[in-house]
Formats: structure tokens, C-alpha cells, sequence
């Protein structure tokens, strides 16, 4: 599941939150662990990761990462707000300073004409700075799907210690 390239990836993104003293944190749905799983594949990963959190269910999300379920009532769970509060929970209910949440559609069943399967929400929040998503659509299968959001969400961890 995890190849060369993300691995690299991941030992990229750890040395430069290791050089900049930022700890991360995940919070996964559709990935479950996934990412959590590529960084700590990584040894001395540990000086950096502080810890994931698998939130598979909306219960999970709520309880774990503080996701109020009003607002997956409102909006689903695979949506940017959703995606947001996962990644603020993540942020407050650790000791990181840098965290990313994903929340999508893995398939191969689940989908809809609004929420298709491939379609991922990523949140990614940073202390003193304001939380940013983003939406991806990727094509294949479930283990495609999921190796693409590991990918961006490595990317998008790395965009935002940069900033």
C-alpha cells in the first residue's frame, strides 16, 4: 500500500517538521490510519508524530475529534466543514502544532450524484493560523483512492509548515 514515493514523501515532511519543531497530528475517516500509518513507517518518525485518530464513524468523529454532530447532520460526514472540525479537533486534542483530517468516499459503494466515490474533503489546521481545506475528486479503485489522499495529504501537511 505505502510505495517508495510517498515514503519518500513522508521522511521529507518529517525532517522539515523536525527541523521547524512542529509536531503533527492526523485524523482519518476514509483513509483509516492510513496516513498516521505512512509517517510512522519512518523510523525516529516519533520525534514529530504526536498521534492519529481513526474517526471511521460520525460517533467517532464527535467523540475523538470534537465534530459537532449538528454540523454532520448538516452537511454530511464527507464535507469541508466536517473536514475543518476534524482537523481543529485534531489539533486541539493533541500536543501537535500542525494537523490534517480527510473525510471521502473510498467506494467502491457509498457514493452519490453529490458525493461520488473518489471525492475526499481535507482540512488542515496549524497553530495561529487559519484552518484551509481542500477537495479532491481522484479516480481508481478504493486502494487507489486511498493512497491518492495519502499523497495529498502529506503534500498538503507539507504546503502549510512551509507557510
Amino acid at each position: 500500500m505505502i510505495d517508495s514515493a510517498i515514503l519518500a514523501q513522508a521522511e521529507a515532511l518529517l525532517e522539515r517538521c523536525k527541523a521547524a519543531g512542529v509536531m503533527v497530528a492526523t485524523a482519518e475517516s476514509c483513509t483509516g490510519g492510513l496516513i498516521a500509518a505512512t509517517l510512522t513507517a519512518i523510523a525516529g518518525s516519533s520525534a514529530v508524530v504526536d498521534r492519529g485518530f481513526v474517526t471511521y464513524t460520525n460517533e467517532a468523529k464527535a467523540e475523538m475529534v470534537g465534530v459537532p454532530p449538528a454540523l454532520i447532520a448538516a452537511h454530511g460526514a464527507v464535507s469541508e466543514p466536517v473536514a475543518r472540525a476534524m482537523a481543529e479537533g485534531a489539533l486541539a486534542r493533541s500536543r501537535a502544532q500542525l494537523a490534517v483530517a480527510v473525510t471521502g468516499v473510498a467506494g467502491p459503494g457509498g457514493g452519490s450524484a453529490e458525493k461520488p466515490v473518489g471525492l475526499v474533503w481535507f482540512g488542515c489546521a496549524r497553530t495561529g493560523q487559519p484552518t484551509v481545506s481542500a477537495r479532491k475528486l481522484f479516480p481508481g479503485d478504493r486502494t487507489d483512492i486511498r493512497r491518492l489522499t495519502v499523497a495529498e495529504a502529506l503534500a498538503m501537511l507539507t504546503r502549510r509548515l512551509a507557510q
